[in-house]
């Protein structure tokens, strides 16, 4: 099946091949259709499998016609949906029509980027979509000043776009398209309060698109808000085409740092993600590694933003062979071609390693996670093969 065929006009068809994606990933082939047709989605896929392309294409595709459809000079009107013929209101500073809810600032540039390079890649697209993104950990001043026009998207997350809501920098009430990227986490606890302010900003007649890798019993239950007679689509299983492999090595505590950097040197990866269980813990493993000539860099919440961007970029880049992060980076990484991630020391749930696990065999290529497993990790280590549904043999170090 083509893009086309599923129901993208020629022009974002167009856009999309000039990015080198040609063929819709199986995520993208169930879920494009009935979000072009508005309805509310909830769409279970595991990372690295096209979830992000799944939501940004359809909105993008519905923005263009509805740019086509406008009459010059001319503003839709608050009942209008993307596609929606327009009204006649003038434009207002700040006004949002597509949200983009994501629960982390490397995220929400990730997937800013993606809406940007399909725009940046389809001149022929009507309107050019103004493209947002707002986070925090940077000063609030430029992201207000960048809504000062609107946005037809905007990508977020929620305790920024609360402050520019606040700020009247950011207006909702004429949102026709909610995303909740990693649903699950949106939904939690931590997040429970900031969602259900933000929910209250948007109109009732919307469209809302729940994309996550995995989705527990809390997150249903905060179902109810958000999604109205959803069509529930995909599940939580590996994409095809490649070849995840999970090894768990039993190893002292104390043994572990001099193991870690035998791997690294003995493995012909390129680059290696490593996760650590604090900010202090993987600030002494990076320390460590640079000690022994493995250029290594942390990646964790008491960073700068600054630092944190250039982090990722020098480890894209290839500048810094390891990345050690804190779970900040669990979640929503496209690190291309990332052959493999250690876990230094077991998530504190199986669904954190899940997403963990994700940032290696993305797209249908071969990845591979190896645990350092000291004896009080094991009965967690059982826990995860249990939750996972993954086979995790345990072997001596």
């Amino acid at each position: 099946m083509t893009f086309p065929e599923l129901g993208l006009s020629p022009p974002l068809s167009a856009a999309l091949a000039a990015l080198g994606i040609a063929e819709p990933m199986p995520v993208q082939a169930l879920a494009i259709p009935p979000a072009l047709g508005g309805r509310d989605l909830l769409v279970l896929s595991p990372t690295g499998s096209g979830k992000t392309i799944a939501f940004a294409a359809p909105i993008l595709d519905r923005l263009a016609a509805a740019a086509t459809d406008r009459p010059a000079g001319r503003e839709k009107g608050p009942e209008a949906g993307p596609g929606a013929r327009s009204g006649t209101r003038p434009p207002l500073p700040g006004n949002v029509e597509a949200l983009v809810l994501v629960p982390t600032r490397e995220l929400a540039l990730q997937v800013g980027r993606v809406f940007e390079s399909i725009c940046a890649a389809g001149p022929g697209l009507p309107g050019r979509p103004r493209v947002r993104v707002s986070h925090g950990g940077v000063s609030i001043n430029p992201q207000m000043l960048a809504l000062r026009g609107g946005a037809e998207v905007l990508v977020a997350t929620p305790g920024r776009l609360l402050d520019l809501a606040r700020h009247n920098a950011a207006r909702l009430s004429r949102v026709s398209c909610l995303v909740l990227d990693e649903a699950d986490r949106m939904l939690a606890e931590g997040f429970a309060e900031e969602l259900g302010a933000i929910l209250a900003l948007l109109p009732a007649s919307r469209q809302n698109l729940l994309f996550s890798a995995t989705f527990g019993p809390e997150a249903e239950r905060l179902l109810g808000p958000v999604l109205r007679e959803p069509l529930r689509l995909g599940e939580e299983s590996p994409p095809e085409g490649g070849t995840m492999v999970h090894r768990a090595l039993s190893v002292a505590p104390e043994s572990k740092g001099p193991l870690l950097r035998r791997l690294i040197s003995e493995g012909k990866w390129d680059r290696v993600l490593v996760f650590a269980s604090s900010t202090r813990r993987a600030d002494n493993v990076a320390r460590k590694l640079n000690n022994n000539g493995i250029a290594a860099t942390a990646l964790h919440g008491d960073l700068s933003q600054a630092a944190r961007t250039k982090a990722l970029a020098d480890f894209r880049d290839g500048r810094t062979r390891v990345l050690v992060a804190s779970d900040l980076a669990s979640r929503g990484l496209d690190i291309t071609g990332l052959p493999c991630v250690i876990n230094y020391e077991l998530p504190r749930s199986p669904l954190d390693y899940v997403h963990r696990a994700g940032r290696t065999g993305r797209a249908g290529q071969d990845g591979l996670v190896i645990s350092l497993v000291s004896p009080g990790e094991e009965a967690m280590l059982r826990l995860i093969g249990k939750k996972a549904k993954l086979p995790i043999p345990l072997s001596e170090a």
